[in-house]
C-alpha cells in the first residue's frame, strides 16, 4: 500500500510538466518502480500495480475522453516496463550495485532502455488503438513517452541506489563542501533554465565537482536537483525551454537531462574506479612489503637455526681442540696451536658479522637496537681498533622493526665511512628519544668533507638518505674538512607502533 502512495506521489511530480493528457516529459515513477522491485525482489510489484491503477484512474476522472482500453493497455505497458527492467538490472548489474563501476553504469543504461522502449511501444500503440492520436503523431508520441520514462528513471534509479543507505551517504556530503556544492548546484541549474541565452553548459562545473568530490551519491543527487529546477521551472511557464514550441521545449528538457546526467554518472564512475586502483595498489605494496619483510625474518631464522649455529658449534670445537691440545703437548705455540688460535678468531668474527646480519635482516626475539649497536661496536673495536662510545637508553625503542633495520643500516654505513675514508680513530654514537621522536647521531673525529662536493663512486651517502626516506626520516649530515662528520637522524615516534612491529 505504501509503496503504491509513493509511486502515485512520483506521477503527480511528473505530471507537473505534461505533454498529452497522459505522457509527460519526464516519469520519475519508472525509476521508482524499478529500483523498487530491484532492491526487495518481484514480489513487490501489487504496489507498482496500485500505483498506476490510481494514476490511471484519476486520468479517466480528469479526462473522460481517455479510452479504458487505452488506459489498461498504458497499465500494461508500464508494469511490463517495472518488472522487466528490475529482472535486467539484477542480471546486468548484480544485487546492490553502488554504480560505482562503468560496467554497472552502462548496465543500468541498457536495462532502463530496453525496459522504457517496450512501454513507450505498447503505450503508444494502445493510444493509437484507442484513436488518441493518429498514424502521423505515433513517432513523436513514442519518442517522447520513450524519453520521458528513460530519464525519469536515469533521475531516480541513482538516486534510490546511492542513497539507500542515507546515513552513509549523507557522511560524504555531510561538510562545508558538500552543502557548497548543493548551493552551486541550484544557482547554476537555475541560471542555466532561466536565462534566455543558451547557458545550459553552466550546470556541467558543478557536475564534475561533485563526480571527482563525492562520487556517485553526490553526482546522483545533483542530477536529481537539476532535473527537478528544470522541470519545475518550465512548468511555470518560464525559462529557456518553455519559450519553445510544445515538442521541441519537451525534448529540449529530456535531453537536457540525460545528458547531464549521464556524463556525470559516468565520470562519477570513472573517478570511483581510479580511487579504487590506487587503494588496491597500495593495498598491494603493503601486502608485498609484509611478504618481503616476511621472507626476511624466514631467511634470518634459517640463518640463525644453521649458519649461526655451526658457527658456534666450530668456536667449541675449537676450543676442544686447543684444550685437547694443551693436555697433550701443554702449550698453543707451535704451529697447530697458532692454526686453532687463527680459526677460532675467524669463526668468532663470522659470528659476529652473521649476527648483524641476522639482525638487519629481522630477527626474531632480537633484543632490540641498541645492545645491537653495542655488539657492532664491540666488534670494530677488535676487527679495527675503532673505539665507539654509546650512549641510549636501554628501554625498547618505540620504533618498528623496519625503522630500527634502517636506522641500524645507517650507523653502520657512517662508521664504515669514518673508518675508511676519514681516517678516524673514535666515534660517539648517541641514541635520545623523547615523545615524538628517536634521534641518532653519530660523530666522527676524522678529517671531515665538503658534502656540497660530488663524491662520485661512494654510495654510502646515498644509501644514508635511501634508507632514511624509507622511514620518513629527516637526516641531517654536518661535516667540515678537518672537523669531523656529524650524522643526525631523526625518526618519527609514530613511524613505529611498538619495538617489534613491522
Amino acid at each position: 500500500m505504501l509503496l503504491g502512495v509513493v509511486y502515485f506521489g512520483a506521477a503527480k511530480l511528473g505530471q507537473t510538466l505534461r505533454y498529452t493528457a497522459s505522457v509527460s516529459a519526464i516519469w520519475p515513477p519508472a525509476g521508482l518502480g524499478i529500483a523498487a522491485l530491484y532492491l526487495w525482489g518481484l514480489r513487490w510489484w501489487p504496489g507498482i500495480f496500485l500505483g498506476e491503477l490510481l494514476v490511471n484512474g484519476q486520468l479517466l476522472v480528469d479526462h473522460a475522453s481517455l479510452p479504458v482500453g487505452s488506459l489498461a493497455g498504458q497499465q500494461a505497458g508500464n508494469m511490463a516496463e517495472i518488472i522487466v527492467g528490475a529482472w535486467l538490472l539484477r542480471r546486468l548489474i548484480g544485487p546492490r550495485a553502488e554504480l560505482d563501476e562503468t560496467e554497472q553504469v552502462a548496465g543500468m543504461i541498457l536495462a532502463v532502455g530496453a525496459a522504457t522502449a517496450i512501454s513507450a511501444t505498447v503505450g503508444s500503440l494502445s493510444m493509437l488503438a484507442g484513436g488518441v492520436i493518429d498514424p502521423s503523431e505515433f513517432p513523436i508520441f513514442w519518442r517522447t513517452w520513450f524519453l520521458g520514462d528513460t530519464s525519469g528513471a536515469l533521475v531516480v534509479l541513482p538516486l534510490v541506489l546511492t542513497w539507500r543507505n542515507p546515513r552513509a551517504a549523507w557522511s560524504r556530503m555531510r561538510s562545508v563542501e558538500g552543502v557548497a556544492l548543493i548551493a552551486l548546484v541550484i544557482a547554476l541549474a537555475t541560471i542555466a533554465v532561466t536565462n534566455a541565452a543558451p547557458l545550459t553548459y553552466l550546470i556541467f562545473p558543478a557536475l564534475i565537482w561533485s563526480a571527482f568530490r563525492f562520487g556517485p551519491p553526490g553526482v546522483a543527487l545533483a542530477g536529481a536537483i537539476n532535473a527537478a529546477l528544470t522541470i519545475g521551472i518550465t512548468a511555470h511557464k518560464s525559462g529557456v525551454f518553455f519559450s519553445q514550441p510544445i515538442n521541441e521545449r519537451t525534448l529540449s528538457t529530456q535531453l537536457y537531462i540525460l545528458i547531464a546526467t549521464l556524463t556525470a554518472l559516468f565520470l562519477s564512475a570513472v573517478v570511483s574506479e581510479r580511487e579504487r586502483s590506487t587503494e588496491e595498489l597500495a593495498e598491494s605494496k603493503r601486502r608485498e612489503g609484509e611478504r618481503a619483510l616476511e621472507e626476511r625474518r624466514r631467511i634470518a631464522r634459517d640463518l640463525h637455526d644453521s649458519v649461526a649455529q655451526a658457527l658456534f658449534s666450530s668456536v667449541l670445537h675449537t676450543r676442544a681442540a686447543q684444550k685437547a691440545l694443551i693436555e697433550e703437548q701443554g702449550s698453543l705455540s707451535g704451529r697447530l696451536g697458532e692454526k686453532l688460535t687463527t680459526i677460532g678468531e675467524l669463526t668468532k668474527r663470522a659470528q659476529r658479522e652473521m649476527r648483524m646480519f641476522i639482525f638487519e635482516w629481522g630477527p626474531e626475539g632480537g633484543d632490540g637496537l641498541v645492545p645491537a649497536f653495542e655488539r657492532y661496536a664491540s666488534s670494530l673495536a677488535n676487527d679495527h681498533d675503532f673505539e665507539v662510545r654509546l650512549e641510549g637508553p636501554e628501554a625498547p625503542l618505540p620504533l618498528s622493526r623496519t625503522a630500527q633495520i634502517q636506522l641500524y643500516g645507517i650507523a653502520r654505513e657512517a662508521l664504515a665511512n669514518a673508518i675508511k675514508h676519514s681516517g678516524a680513530t673514535s666515534a660517539q654514537l648517541r641514541v635520545d628519544v623523547d615523545e615524538s621522536q628517536v634521534a641518532l647521531e653519530i660523530e666522527d673525529d676524522g678529517l671531515g668533507f665538503d658534502v656540497d662536493e660530488s663524491h662520485s663512486g661512494h654510495y654510502g651517502l646515498a644509501s644514508m638518505r635511501s634508507r632514511a626516506g624509507e622511514i620518513d626520516a629527516a637526516l641531517a649530515i654536518t661535516s667540515v674538512p678537518g672537523q669531523g662528520t656529524l650524522v643526525r637522524v631523526e625518526v618519527p615516534v609514530a613511524m613505529g607502533c611498538s619495538p617489534d612491529g613491522g
